[in-house]
């Protein structure tokens, strides 16, 4: 194999490896040096030194991949050394090189909250803690007052009864009067207490007795016996005008002028079942009204245990009451 020759005919040295190529390229750094020098060249900005560099190295570059096929067939097999330890690359500037800047990103940032697995132990909130170990209020109903009983019910039940006795011996003494006259015999006894029944005479003055003793029991209320006693006798009264009444209901009085109106009134004033009326109703009032009294006094003695016990209710205060 014959030696390079350049186009003057002149041998050229074959490049002995990649110490030839960074010799090279240092040379070409340095003539291009004095070549600006020589021009009058402004001094290159440092920021553009690495630059021009850089294009002298890319030449060097070129021109040595041009020619290493010929001379790496050749090369010795022993180990290189390292080129950056020569002294010519100590004489190589690069510490201008620049790392290109990444792009801006625009793109919007996203969150991804941390996933807690079953595993992981999951830690409440303060907020929520705090509030779950207040203590939470305990609304109370306060008790009601206890209402009073009244004995107003039971004084017109009792009434009742009162006034069914009332027209049973409102009818006894109808009869004794009447067979006291010689109308009634005991063969027409019968006959003559179901006619009574069937008439205005008898009914009128049961009805007006029951009505007083219900108003007399409902003024009353639970009050005393006494006051019955005392008071028995308007029941007595009404009584009476229920048997006048009955006489005017029986004749019937809207059959009847006012004069004969005026004339039945004052006949029946003074008869037997009238006087008889006044006292039966006035006698019933006083027994009937002991009956009623007690049921009052019961009433009151519940009343006042009712009173008491709500009283100690209060004192008490709310009770917890533990299911």
């Amino acid at each position: 194999m014959s030696d390079p020759k350049s186009s003057y005919g002149e041998p050229v040295d074959e490049p002995n490896g990649v110490d030839d190529v960074v010799g090279r390229a240092n040379e070409g750094l340095a003539d291009a040096e004095a070549a600006r020098r020589d021009t009058g060249a402004t001094e290159t900005p440092a920021a553009e030194t690495p630059a021009d560099e850089t294009e002298a190295s890319r030449t060097a570059d070129a021109e040595a991949s041009a020619e290493a096929p010929s001379t790496t067939a050749e090369a010795p097999a022993a180990a290189e050394p390292d080129p950056w330890d020569s002294p010519e690359a100590a004489t190589l500037d690069y510490t201008s090189t620049a790392t290109p800047a990444p792009a801006a990103d625009d793109s919007p940032t996203v969150v991804v909250p941390p996933v807690v697995t079953p595993s992981e132990p999951v830690v409440a909130e303060p907020a929520v803690v705090a509030a779950a170990a207040a203590p939470q209020p305990i609304f109370v109903q306060a008790p009601e007052a206890p209402r009073p009983r009244g004995n107003r019910a039971a004084a017109g039940a009792i009434g009742l009864l009162a006034a069914v006795a009332f027209a049973v011996l409102y009818l006894a003494v109808w009869l004794g009067v009447d067979a006291i006259k010689g109308d009634v015999t005991g063969a027409n006894v019968g006959t003559t207490a179901l006619e009574a029944l069937a008439t205005w005479s008898l009914w009128v003055p049961v009805v007006v007795f029951f009505i007083g003793f219900w108003l007399l029991g409902a003024i009353i209320n639970r009050g005393r016996w006494g006051h019955w006693v005392v008071f028995g006798i308007l029941v007595g009264v009404a009584a009476y005008g229920g048997h006048i009444l009955g006489a005017l209901f029986q004749a019937p009085f809207w059959n009847l002028t006012a004069s004969e109106g005026a004339k039945l009134v004052e006949g029946e004033l003074l008869t037997p079942l009238a006087i008889a009326a006044f006292i039966i109703g006035r006698e019933l009032t006083i027994w009937f009204g002991a009956w009623a009294a007690a049921r009052a006094k019961r009433v009151t003695e519940l009343n006042i245990e009712a009173q008491r016990e709500y009283e100690r209710t209060l004192e008490a205060g709310p009770q917890l009451v533990r299911q």
